[in-house]
């Protein structure tokens, strides 16, 4: 998708420099779509001109990033939300970095022109349309690896469950085993200890065998 969304960004950029000078214009659509040419040295519809080397900076940061998260993609959706971006930056960063008046330094080709409305090019509008569909997707709660943010929330959900379950399970097994074990805190009891206590041993006999008084 990116690949795609640069050649043709680059394809008609040099079809409009070959076809038209600078700032003349052919009618499209009568008073709704027209083509022309300008050059401008800011950023996407020709914003902030005159700083080339911030918007040269914040292009190469969004190509890396993304060329980094690349490594998650597992959506389909977000697949092709970030090859527009990454296409459209590319195309942007390919003129400045190209074209004149010098490298790293080069103007943006524009051509495409609607009423009250900057010049833009193909590369901005697939930064345009990538932008929205990533943050379609986003409110969607579809993440970059292809999961929902719903599922997420209910597997969670169940390892807290199954957590639960296995520490009461846990302490069910423990109780039988404490009350299985043998009282130790009075130790053993005394002998004779259920004797009643007005009860006497036999009284002692004398050496004629009669019992004493």
């Amino acid at each position: 998708m990116a690949a795609a969304a640069l050649g043709a960004d680059f394809a008609t950029k040099e079809i409009a420099l070959a076809g038209f000078a600078p700032g003349e214009s052919m009618p499209v659509v009568d008073g709704l779509l027209w083509f022309t040419l300008i050059t401008n040295s800011g950023a996407a519809f020709s914003i902030g001109s005159g700083v080339p080397w911030v918007f040269f900076l914040i292009a190469s940061g969004v190509v890396v990033y993304i060329l980094f998260m690349a490594r998650r993609l597992g959506s389909l959706g977000w697949t092709v939300a970030l090859g527009l971006i990454l296409g459209g930056a590319s195309g942007n960063l390919v003129d400045r970095v190209t074209r004149p008046p010098a490298p790293f330094h080069g103007e943006v080709v524009d051509w495409i022109a609607v009423p009250n409305f900057p010049v833009f090019n193909l590369a901005d509008s697939c930064i345009c349309v990538g932008g929205a569909l990533a943050v379609l997707l986003a409110f969607r709660g579809i993440n970059i690896d292809g999961t929902r943010e719903s599922d997420q929330a209910r597997g969670t959900e169940a390892a807290g469950t199954a957590e639960k379950a296995a520490k009461s399970e846990d302490a069910e097994a423990a109780e039988p085993a404490a009350q299985d074990r043998p009282a130790e805190a009075g130790g053993a009891p005394a002998a004779g200890a259920d004797d009643g206590p007005g009860e006497a041993g036999p009284a002692p006999r004398g050496e004629d065998g009669g019992q004493r008084p």
